[in-house]
C-alpha cells in the first residue's frame, strides 16, 4: 500500500505535548490564564495592542464583523477566492458579500477594482491574505479611508507573513482588525481555534463580549447586579470561546512560528527550482518585497493543452502517493450564493481562468526530502505537454 503524501498537516513536537499534558493536570481546561497569555503572546509577536482568541477562524471572522455593528443591507468586498467562511460572516451579520475578481499573479483581490465595486452601501472591504501572500494593504488603507469603509484582514493563511514595510501581518496598521486561524493544516495549529487582534480599544471590547454569549461581568458595565460574584448579558452574543488546552498548544507553536517558516520556505525553493520551465506549469507568484510564510503551494496546470482533465490529474498524482487539493471553488458559483444572491459563472473573469487550472501540490515543515523529490518527480511525469 502506498504511503499517501497529504497537501498539508500539522507539525506536532513533544513540547506541545507537554505544553497541552500540563493544563490538563491543572485546574482551569477553559477559561483560565494561558488562554490569555496566548492572547498576549500573539499582540508580542504581531505588535498588535489587542488580541482575542476564539474557537476557529470561522467564529473569528464572524465577530469581526458583528463588532462593526453594520445596518443590515450594507455592502462588504471581499475576494472570491477563499473558503467560504470568508463571505459567509458578513451575511450572518445581514452584510451583503460583493465579490472584486483577483490579480491573475497573487491571486489576491485587484486592488486596483475595489473602487469600481464601492457604493453609497460599501462599509467594509476583506482582504485575503491567499495562501499567505499578502495583498496591497497600503493601498487598500487608503482607498477605505477615502471612502469611510472598515478593514478586515482574513489572514487565516498568512501568520507569519510580513507587509511590505517588513512589519508583521496582523499589527492592524492597515486595518480595524485582523484573523487568523489555527486549523492543523494552517502554519501553527490550536486543533481548532482563531484569533482577531486589533488596536481598538472599543471594538476589543465589543469582541469579548461577543466571544462570550453577550455577558459582562465587569462592575463598571453593569446596570443591575454591580458586583463581581454576577454577570449581566448586554448583547446577543455566541459561545466562541478557546479552551486552555487550545492555548497551550497555541503558546508552543507560537514559539517555534519563525522556525516553521523557514522550512516551508526551503521547500518553497526546492519546487521553484525544480519545477522552473516546465511546458505548461506556472509556478506561485510572491509580490516584491514581501517576506510571505506560504500556506499553500499553488501550481496552475494548462489542463486542455494537457488533453487531461484536473480530476484526471488528481487521480495520477493519488495513484503516485501524492494528494492534491483545489484552493478554492470561487464563493460566487457556490450553489446558495447563486440561488440567494444571484450571482452566476462568467461574474469574474480572471477568478475563473485561476480555477481552471489551480492545483495545490503538498507543502507542510515535516515533508522529507524524499517526499518532496516524490512530488516533483510526480509533476514531471504528469505534466507532458
Amino acid at each position: 500500500m502506498i504511503n499517501m503524501i497529504p497537501y498539508g498537516k500539522q507539525f506536532i513536537e513533544q513540547d506541545d505535548i507537554d505544553a497541552v499534558v500540563s493544563v490538563l493536570k491543572g485546574t482551569h481546561l477553559t477559561q483560565g490564564q494561558t488562554v490569555r497569555d496566548f492572547e498576549q503572546a500573539i499582540c508580542e509577536y504581531t505588535g498588535a495592542k489587542y488580541c482575542l482568541a476564539v474557537a476557529n477562524g470561522t467564529a473569528a471572522l464572524h465577530i469581526a464583523v458583528a463588532a462593526l455593528d453594520l445596518p443590515v443591507g450594507t455592502e462588504g468586498i471581499t475576494s472570491p477566492i477563499t473558503f467560504v467562511a470568508t463571505a459567509n460572516s458578513m451575511l450572518y451579520c445581514g452584510v451583503k458579500p460583493v465579490f472584486v475578481d483577483i490579480d491573475s499573479l497573487s491571486y489576491c483581490l485587484a486592488t486596483e477594482k475595489i473602487e469600481k465595486q464601492i457604493n453609497s452601501h460599501t462599509k467594509l472591504i476583506m482582504p485575503v491574505h491567499f495562501a499567505g501572500q499578502v495583498c496591497d494593504m497600503k493601498k487598500i488603507n487608503k482607498i477605505a479611508e477615502e471612502h469611510s469603509c472598515y478593514v478586515i484582514e482574513d489572514a487565516a493563511h498568512a501568520i507569519g507573513s510580513n507587509y511590505a514595510d517588513g512589519s508583521k501581518v496582523g499589527n492592524c496598521k492597515y486595518s480595524d482588525m485582523t484573523i487568523f486561524s489555527f486549523h492543523p493544516v494552517k502554519t501553527i495549529t490550536t486543533g481548532e481555534g482563531g484569533a482577531v487582534t486589533t488596536n481598538d480599544k472599543a471594538l476589543y471590547e465589543k469582541l469579548c463580549t461577543l466571544r462570550s454569549h453577550g455577558i459582562t461581568s465587569d462592575p463598571a458595565k453593569m446596570t443591575q447586579c454591580p458586583r463581581p460574584s454576577f454577570y449581566e448579558m448586554h448583547s446577543l452574543g455566541f459561545n466562541y470561546r478557546m479552551t486552555d488546552i487550545q492555548a497551550a498548544l497555541g503558546l508552543s507553536q507560537l514559539k517555534k512560528l519563525e522556525k516553521l517558516k523557514e522550512s516551508r520556505r526551503r521547500i518553497i525553493e526546492i519546487y521553484n527550482k525544480e519545477l522552473c520551465g516546465i511546458n505548461g506549469l506556472i509556478l506561485p507568484f510572491e509580490r516584491k518585497g514581501l517576506d510571505s510564510c506560504f500556506h499553500l503551494y499553488v501550481i496552475k496546470i494548462d489542463f486542455k493543452r494537457l488533453g487531461k482533465s484536473r480530476r484526471e490529474v488528481m487521480e495520477e498524482f493519488k495513484a503516485k502517493g501524492v494528494l492534491t487539493q483545489v484552493h478554492y471553488t470561487p464563493v460566487y458559483t457556490q450553489p446558495y450564493y447563486q440561488k440567494e444572491l444571484a450571482y452566476k459563472w462568467g461574474d469574474h473573469p480572471k477568478t475563473e481562468a485561476y480555477y481552471e487550472q489551480c492545483l495545490s501540490i503538498p507543502l507542510y515543515p515535516t515533508m522529507t526530502d524524499e517526499e518532496i523529490q516524490i512530488v516533483i518527480n510526480a509533476i514531471k511525469d504528469i505534466i507532458k505537454i
